[in-house]
């Protein structure tokens, strides 16, 4: 039977051509959909029917979806982060030149000129008031780089190709991050410092309740004077009535983000976008492409990649069929479901068991097919939220 796949956005055509049609139905409109697949929809969790088995989102933040509800039901969400990395990185470098120039300030003065028809009058006011929109260069400054993952690397690296002197800080950088960084990122030992030393202070971080309004009052008032800070994570991030105050006071220069609100519209020392730092056509094939891709590897052989509440896990399919459980991350558990097969003779070929946080997930692939009766004393075991037969043993 070809699993249905809800879509609650557009979705990028090449990500959806990953899920094949003689397996899968894609439509916007299914009453019990096998999983969901969806970009910025608001989803609920009474939008979410029994049959879900999984939600994937096209892009990397996921506060529009009620990941503890999804956790308590058994159900992975996966993001996809890093697809729209570069397009966040070049849009970025926009900041930062527009940040450092005066060209939004210059575009809009050429705009009042439009009544001057005659070419030389034209040519003499520009050159009599062009230097009101002089700017510096980026040559020799400094960038701080506030969360060092995929975006902020991509970041960081690109400041020094602009021959910037670039600070780091990140005090959950993974391993991985590590690799992709160069070694001529400095290292600051906290916020505090980086904010006090660095001409521009570009964030990349999730909204997590560690993140929310980290960058307040205390920071801010270090910074520079003729700095500018960037925000292209979270509007979250910073303190709304902290940044607002710094800029009334002139602590710093400019403030430039892809997150416009009532009260930053229309200041001479803002710049904003309307959220387009992954509005590529590149970002969205490869953000749909990841999420699509997670998603069918999860429906066909229960493994989770790039998952915001389940742990990694991911076992070869050798033979025989898979059982596939979440649980409770509580002893006992999986001795439980393993006495079961036992009691019913069923040989266990391989397992793989991890846990993060709360829950624990199993991937189990066994010789002989369970019945219901076997499927539903698994689920009966208390603790157990979620488990699936993938696959025939026959």
């Amino acid at each position: 039977m070809a699993k249905r796949i809800l879509t609650l956005n557009q979705i990028s055509l090449k990500g959806l051509e990953r899920l094949p049609r003689d397996g899968y139905e894609i439509a916007s409109e299914f009453s019990q959909p096998d999983a969901i697949l969806l970009r910025s929809y608001k989803l609920q969790e009474e939008d979410i029917p029994p049959s879900v088995l999984a939600i994937a989102r096209a892009g990397a933040g996921v506060n529009n979806i009620p990941v503890a509800s999804c956790t308590a039901r058994g159900i992975p969400v996966f993001n996809s982060p890093g697809a729209n990395a570069n397009a966040v990185k070049e849009l970025v470098a926009t900041g930062l030149l527009l940040g450092s120039r005066g060209v939004v300030e210059g575009m809009d003065y050429v705009h009042t000129l439009k009544n001057i028809a005659d070419a030389g009058e034209l040519n003499k006011t520009l050159e009599a008031q062009k230097k009101q929109f002089k700017g510096s260069e980026l040559v020799g400054k400094t960038l701080g780089v506030v969360g060092l993952g995929a975006i902020g690397s991509l970041v960081a690296e690109m400041g020094l190709t602009l021959g910037m002197e670039v600070v780091g800080f990140d005090p959950a950088l993974s391993v991985e991050a590590a690799w992709r960084l160069s070694s001529q990122v400095r290292r600051a030992d906290n916020l505090s410092a980086l904010f006090s030393k660095c001409d521009y202070v570009s964030l990349h971080l999730p909204v997590l309740d560690s993140t929310r309004g980290l960058i307040n009052e205390e920071l801010l008032q270090v910074m520079p004077s003729n700095s500018c800070l960037l925000n292209f994570a979270r509007q979250e991030i910073v303190d709304q009535q902290a940044l607002l105050d710094a800029l009334e006071r002139k602590q710093f220069r400019k403030y430039i983000a892809d997150f416009p609100t009532p009260e930053l519209i229309g200041r001479p020392d803002v710049i904003l976008m309307p959220h387009i730092g992954a509005s590529t056509d590149e970002a969205e094939d490869n953000c749909a492409i990841m999420a699509a891709d997670q998603l069918r590897d999860f429906l066909e052989n229960g493994n989770v990649r790039n998952s915001v509440n389940f742990p990694t896990l991911t076992l070869d399919r050798v033979s025989g069929c898979r059982l596939s459980i979440a649980n409770d991350n509580v002893p006992k558990i999986l001795g439980n479901v393993l006495s079961i097969l036992a009691d019913e003779n069923i040989n266990v070929i391989d397992m793989i068991n991890k846990s993060r946080d709360n829950i624990a997930y199993n991937l189990i692939d066994i010789g002989t097919q369970p019945t219901s009766a076997v499927l539903d004393k698994m689920r009966s075991i208390e603790g157990v939220t979620n488990v699936r037969l993938i696959g025939d043993c026959a």
